[in-house]
């Protein structure tokens, strides 16, 4: 296997210079360049910077001219699929394994190689039009995107261009209440088929970058969003949804560390009232988590807003920016590209995609409930939102609040059950909940032996933070530990009087109107009772008992 090293490229990144040394080496490819990253930062020093401070002046004009503007803004996502091999050869790809260890002559793009379609990639694709409500192209095509990068072997990556697989789609989703709650629909434009190009591993210094190929070749589907969101919670809820969604189909993992669910965002701002959109159209990249997607697009809606308050207008570009995560701030990075840049042409060594309206639904028929439908059930159960949004934003948190349902539990009891003490479990041991030792089965054991007054609430959370560790059965702890709660009036009269005689100083204090010496009493009983006095009985009898005439 080659190894090629290119070296001396000076103030171009993608120039080589004529006197460029080429170097073999057997297993691992690498092509090293000389970086223009300084030359970029010195251009970027050079323009003017717009600062958003938030206790500025300029922050209070920034703050008077955004009631002028709104943003208009559209994602363009890329789902990573799951499959077991490439899109069009039969490498697999694993995340993290050494450079350039999974690749071949078809993904390295050498001569006389011809790709062959993953089915799979077609099922994946189909799967999340039909989740987004799309329109399917029975008939469409791959289509050459040409450009030139170090990580894109071949020159041209293969892609779609106007007939993708799905289109004029829309997506429904729920904000959390912390940002006000509400519902949105979002339109979906298209969703289509390509692959992904290698990776650049950039030196520490900056002076060179490597190029992995490990990742070249493997399957994506781009999903570009409608613009319909207009602030940076929207968009980041919008990525989310999504992320949701794509788990849900078990298409991807979605993990935004990993690159397998990455969001390139574009922003225009225009007047309020204005209907056409902005025509200086800036795309932001770099954004790997939710988080990130909301405060960089609100710092680039702020940049925008001043610079328009400001008649500075033309320094708004179309461009592509980076988001800087220390910063907290976007940068240049390079002047965006249109599409007569990409040369599209028809792919002439794939064959058309041709779908049957059978295929189809057999795939619709095998759709799973999906995270709005979901939602929409929870509610109405009688959940709050808060209640819905969080048993449905996990896919197994959801299945096993629905396997607990069916084992009779009560819906709010189970609800409060894993929202409280299980998710604190689970957070504080860094577990999922596949990984803990509950079973649905003994949760809903659990709340049906608290609820007809078998065991006390304080004795029930005992048992189940023993099952979330070791596991086991209720009934099982309940015996070996003789757990069972004391219903007899006769016996919690008993400790209730032992309790008195032995605190007269108390006792008095209450009857001269210290009444919140109740709290005192019960809870002495309690202890002498080892937590198995039925609480209920034990406050009528104790109740009885301190208001009785001396």
């Amino acid at each position: 296997m080659a190894s090629t090293i290119f070296r001396s490229l000076h103030s171009h990144p993608f120039l080589f210079h004529p006197t460029a040394l080429i170097r073999r080496k057997d297993v691992i490819l690498y092509c090293t360049m000389r970086s223009a990253q300084t030359q970029m930062a010195t251009q970027e020093k050079v323009k003017p910077q717009v600062k958003v401070s938030p206790h500025s002046t300029q922050s209070k004009a920034l703050e008077k001219a955004a009631k002028d503007y709104e943003a208009v803004i559209g994602i363009e996502t890329h789902v990573q699929l799951n499959t077991l091999t490439k899109a069009f050869c039969s490498c697999p790809y694993n995340y993290g394994s050494p450079p350039n260890t999974s690749v071949c002559p078809i993904c390295m793009g050498l001569p006389g190689a011809l790709p062959v379609l993953n089915l799979k990639v077609i099922e994946s694709a189909v799967k999340v039009g039909l989740a987004l409500n799309c329109k399917l192209s029975l008939n469409s095509k791959f289509d050459r995107k040409q450009y030139f990068y170090p990580d894109l072997p071949k020159g041209y990556q293969i892609s779609q261009f106007d007939v993708p697989i799905a289109t004029s789609g829309y997506i429904d989703l729920d904000l959390p209440l912390e940002f006000g709650g509400g519902h949105r629909k979002f339109g979906i434009t298209r969703v289509h088929m390509e692959e992904d190009a290698g990776k650049l591993l950039h030196s520490e210094g900056g002076s060179y970058s490597q190029v992995d190929l490990n990742r070249a070749g493997v399957p994506l589907l781009e999903i570009v969003s409608e613009p319909d969101m207009r602030n940076g919670i929207e968009a980041a809820e919008y990525a989310a949804e999504l992320q949701r969604l794509v788990r849900y189909l078990g298409v991807s993992n979605g993990n935004m560390q990993e690159g397998s669910l990455r969001c390139d965002v574009n922003i225009s701002v225009r007047p309020i009232g204005q209907l056409q959109f902005g025509t200086k159209q800036v795309e932001i990249k770099n954004l790997n988590s939710f988080s990130s997607v909301s405060r960089a697009i609100d710092y680039e809606i702020s940049r925008q807003v001043l610079l328009h308050s400001q008649g500075q207008d033309k320094e708004i570009v179309q461009e592509t920016r980076l988001w800087e995560e220390g910063a907290q701030k976007t940068v240049t990075m390079r002047k965006k590209e249109g599409l007569a840049d990409y040369r599209y042409f028809p792919e002439p060594d794939l064959p058309g995609v041709f779908l049957t309206t059978d295929y189809v639904d057999g795939i619709r028929n095998s759709l799973p409930e999906l995270p709005e439908t979901k939602r929409r059930r929870y509610e109405k159960m009688g959940l709050s939102m808060q209640d819905v949004l969080f048993l449905a934003n996990d896919m197994n948190v959801a299945e096993f609040f629905d396997t607990t349902i069916t084992k009779g539990a009560d819906v709010k009891l189970a609800t409060n059950w894993i929202m409280g003490d299980i998710a604190a479990y689970m957070k504080n041991e860094k577990l999922t909940i596949n990984e803990i030792k509950l079973t649905p089965q003994e949760l809903a054991e659990l709340i049906a032996s608290i609820k007809d007054g078998t065991i006390s609430g304080k004795i029930g959370k005992e048992i189940l933070f023993e099952l979330l560790a070791k596991g086991g059965t209720v009934k099982g702890l309940i015996e070996a530990k003789d757990l069972v709660q004391i219903v007899d009036p006769a016996e919690i009269e008993k400790w209730v009087e032992k309790v008195l005689s032995e605190n007269p100083k108390q006792l008095e204090q209450y009857r001269g109107g210290k009444t919140k010496l109740q709290g005192y009493f019960a809870g002495q009983v309690m202890k002498l009772s080892k937590g198995k006095a039925n609480p209920g009985l034990l406050n009528k009898i104790l109740l009885e008992k301190l208001n009785a005439k001396s």
